[in-house]
């Protein structure tokens, strides 16, 4: 490829159409008109005076990510001395400054924000996210092509790649990214690793799916930075087979998606594999995890972290730590601790910490959490994007003040026998004092009877605490179905690895458990098993993997979690 074509430009954008003047209005004197323009013209000068002014005042700071960001010690030393308002001040300005950067370089930004009746080029730095809408996918990512979303509408060829997203949602969607983004990306990865894991020499075994999917290429090349990596994919066998060759001599790192893990010490017990012989930890990502699965885990692992990002922007967003897994764990067992820290909310949030000079966090009025991607090496910027995850966002400060009013230290909440996994005391560092980023899930993952809202992780801390379904368990599904009055109910499909003996009284039993585990868990379902209480008892339909609504998800890069609404599955 010749230097002409490394990079290829979109057609410039097609000029805003002139309203009609009406004939019946009396045209605006020439002197006013003019004065307004000048004002104009003075408000978009001071808007780049201040706007150039601040990048150079973000230089010493970009300078030093430039070269202490390439050091462990010294990028955690920086997060431990700064004090948390400068931290989060220092990350509002980088987000400031991305953000208008976009606004005038970006021509499908441009393009939205003047569609959203905004004046991009007079938009002042100061304060400028306040004054910027919301994109998505809906509004921003579907309306405009993937080239004219880039800074000045141009690819670079060469190291610049496109990632697909699951189609979890229903529709794949293609991202592009710098071979820059990508690298501060796996550095990431391997910092994270460094501090989760320690530096005794690990072996990566990589089971996310490879392929056009961020997750499974992105995580091979951000842990070699960390020892040696084999990418399997999501293979049982291949994973065992690798396990048996290299020995129980060398420390282990799995990754890969939750339940898929889960898959992997059922297949190593059923053919006999002497998992207490070797040195484990996972990683997981992709989606969420009850603490109920992370106890499954630890049975075999010796640490189990997760890590959270969207495609939709990128991986790496935030990812647990020892403080952020222990401050969940005691939140699971103390209903107070939790509301103080969480809200009235019953479910249990993922619990992660992120780093405020790359990633600029917001909750809007649906509670949200809204990202601007303050890095300027991104190929297409994301501004004030909402992917429609619920959650909120703590300091640490904060956090550790509720804490204490509960008798806790956070600087030892490892030590709690509340956050101790199945085999004892999980992993203990010091913690870093980043803000707490938590997580309910994707907004519209729920159903809804008799006005009670279900989650997909209502049912997966109820399945996983049910030691006579565990063993067999592949997958659920949730969705609402009639019975036979034309009542709605709540479904839940269970997908088996094995079916003997499983017939119309086990399933009776799932039925009782998985309603005596909602009406624990979830106050909505609580107050409608008072009123409705026939409806809210859950229809269990049992199927062998890949048969009935489970099918599709031999698809599907991750298993899905809710169904459309249908008549109640045959046994």
């Amino acid at each position: 490829m010749s230097a002409a074509t490394d990079a290829r430009a979109i057609e410039p954008l097609e000029p805003i159409a002139e309203t009609p003047r009406d004939p019946d209005i009396e045209p605006e004197p020439a002197a006013s008109s003019a004065a307004r323009g000048l004002k104009h013209a003075g408000r978009v000068f001071a808007a780049s005076f201040v706007g150039i002014g601040r990048g150079l005042y973000l230089f010493p700071l970009d300078t030093t990510f430039r070269t202490v960001g390439l050091r462990y010690g010294w990028l955690k030393g920086l997060f431990s001395r700064t004090p948390a308002p400068i931290m989060a001040g220092l990350g509002q300005l980088r987000a400031e400054r991305a953000a208008w950067r976009a606004a005038r370089q970006v021509p499908a930004y441009r393009k939205f924000l003047v569609e959203q009746g905004v004046d991009a080029p007079a938009l002042f730095p100061l304060g400028i996210l306040s004054r910027l809408p919301e994109t998505n996918k809906q509004n921003y990512v579907d309306k405009y092509g993937l080239l004219e979303r880039c800074v000045n509408g141009t690819v670079s060829f060469p190291g610049t790649t496109i990632d697909e997203s699951s189609g979890s949602t229903g529709t794949p969607y293609n991202w592009i990214r710098s071979s820059h983004e990508r690298m501060v990306a796996h550095r990431n990865i391997g910092f994270f690793a460094r501090y989760a894991f320690g530096t005794e020499p690990l072996v990566t075994i990589n089971a996310f799916s490879m392929g056009a999917w961020a997750a499974g290429f992105n995580m091979s090349l951000g842990m070699l930075r960390h020892g040696i990596v084999k990418s399997t994919g999501p293979d049982l066998d291949k994973i065992l087979s690798t396990l048996r060759y290299l020995g129980p001599g060398y420390r282990f790192l799995i990754s890969g998606y939750p339940p898929f893990l889960k898959h992997l010490l059922d297949e190593g017990d059923r053919v006999g594999f002497p998992w207490a012989d070797y040195r484990m930890h996972a990683l997981v990502g992709g989606e969420g995890m009850t603490e109920e699965l992370r106890d499954l885990l630890l049975t075999r692992f010796e640490s189990v972290y997760s890590g959270y990002g969207a495609t939709d922007i990128e991986i790496g967003m935030a990812g647990e730590s020892p403080v952020s897994i222990a401050v969940r764990r005691l939140a699971r067992s103390r209903p107070d601790v939790r509301e103080a820290l969480f809200g009235r909310d019953p479910r249990l949030p993922m619990v992660f910490q992120y780093n405020p000079l790359i990633h600029f966090m917001e909750v809007n009025a649906e509670r949200e959490v809204i990202c601007t991607v303050s890095r300027l090496d991104l190929l297409a910027p994301r501004i004030r994007y909402n992917v429609h995850d619920q959650g909120g966002i703590v300091d640490f400060a904060t956090t550790k003040k509720i804490l204490a009013t509960f008798g806790f230290d956070i600087d030892t909440l490892g030590l709690a026998p509340e956050t101790a996994g199945p085999r004892g005391q999980l992993p203990w560092v010091k913690p870093i004092p980043l803000p707490f980023l938590w997580i309910h899930g994707r907004r519209d993952a729920t159903i809804s009877v008799m006005g009670s809202n279900i989650y997909p992780e209502d049912i997966e801390s109820v399945v996983y605490r049910d030691a006579e379904l565990v063993p067999r368990l592949h997958s659920f599904l949730l969705s609402v179905v009639d019975d036979a009055s034309g009542t709605p109910r709540p479904h839940v499909a269970l997908e088996l690895l094995d079916t003997d003996g499983v017939d119309d009284a086990w399933r009776e039993r799932r039925a009782d458990r998985l309603r005596n585990g909602l009406f624990e868990l979830n106050i909505d379902y609580r107050s409608s098993v008072g009123e409705f209480p026939e409806a809210m008892r859950p229809i269990v339909t049992t199927h062998s993997v890949g048969e009935g609504p489970f099918a599709a998800d031999a698809h599907r890069i991750k298993q899905q979690r809710i169904g459309t609404r249908g008549e109640p599955l045959r046994h």
